[in-house]
């Protein structure tokens, strides 16, 4: 379980020890704990801008309960039915995630599933939802790439700049797969491409310009389209260096996803725009948080059993009956 990661050019070498601890007879690995902290500190990021999409964040947890099942469901069956020849003989093998197989653009499917799920039933918006959640992905997915790291994984192809990384790990996989299969001609003794620590970058670069775009949006599903189209535009470029990738024919499947993503997104925000100044401009594209039921809900003081403010029930009943003088004393 122990690997030599090192990057020659610059002289650095790591030990890994892909188990970061056991509990009993049970190996916690490093990829697990990754996985977990950036999903951790998504959530922080949903919840600490709940007011500011005008999300109820005490409703927030189950949305995003739904798109977590839902987005795991949904990955695996991505990976399973592009790798079909490696289950089609073993079917219980498909349940067994701690084996690897993921598929990212599957996640991100059955994530928005879940999404629309989740806020149909928890009476949330579902685009200011989608907005947030662009900057939370980008914060799970940008951490979670460091998880390949861990596991001489997700590299790319042969290259001579001065932080390619090799391992004995990756000069095995490169001996044990053809060109054809990695889609470049591989020298297992020539360090390769991190893509790992590319994406992640592409990543963080991402959520600050969320970040500042964010606080000047200007339609719900802005953020969205923002995520949609710089995730789309960086697995474009990135996924051709990879030697793993998913294919379909002659076409790696990430890279072609990635760039209909990016043109959808791009196109999408120009028609955004013309609506915005049209005389026809929707009734839904605006800020939800700026309308007073999206202020309260992000406030947490709506009622949604009345479907009013918290309160303005009881002083309405009030104004209507006059004041409860049911615990006056006798007089």
């Amino acid at each position: 379980m122990t690997d030599i990661i090192s990057f020659p050019g610059l002289g650095l070498e790591f030990e890994i020890n892909r188990i970061a601890f056991s509990i009993g007879s049970i190996d916690v690995y490093w990829y697990a704990v990754i996985i977990a902290t950036g999903f951790l500190l998504a959530i922080g990021f949903v919840f600490k801008n709940c007011k500011r999409f005008g999300i109820d964040s005490d409703r927030a947890i189950d949305v995003i309960f739904f798109a977590m099942v839902l987005g795991i469901i949904g990955a695996r069956a991505y990976y399973v039915v592009f790798q079909w020849d490696m289950y089609k003989d073993n079917l219980m093998e498909i349940f067994n995630i701690r084996g690897g197989g993921l598929g990212f653009y599957g996640g991100i499917i059955g994530g928005i599933i879940g999404l629309v799920i989740g806020c149909k039933l928890r009476d949330q918006k579902l685009l200011p939802f989608l907005d947030l959640a662009g900057g939370a992905v980008l914060i799970g997915q940008g951490i979670g790439r460091w998880g390949n790291f861990v596991n001489s994984e997700a590299f790319g192809s042969n290259t001579t700049l001065p932080w390619g990384m090799t391992s004995p790990k990756i000069q095995n996989y490169i001996e044990r797969h053809s060109n054809e299969v990695m889609g470049a001609v591989m020298d297992p003794d020539i360090p390769v491409h991190p893509t790992f620590i590319y994406e992640s970058l592409w990543c963080a670069l991402g959520l600050l310009v969320f970040c500042f775009v964010m606080k000047k949006r200007k339609f719900d599903g802005q953020m969205a389209l923002f995520y949609f189209g710089w995730n789309g535009f960086g697995r474009m470029m990135i996924e051709g260096l990879r030697t793993d990738s998913l294919m379909m024919g002659p076409f790696r499947v990430s890279q072609l996803l990635g760039a209909l993503m990016a043109v959808f997104a791009i196109c999408a925000y120009i028609a955004a725009l013309k609506y915005l100044k049209s005389e026809k401009r929707p009734e839904w594209l605006g800020i939800w948080a700026e309308t007073e039921k999206g202020r309260l809900q992000g406030e947490g003081r709506w009622d949604y059993q009345n479907n009013c403010e918290k309160g303005k029930e009881k002083l309405n009943e009030t104004a209507e009956n006059g004041p409860d003088r049911s615990e006056d004393s006798e007089e």
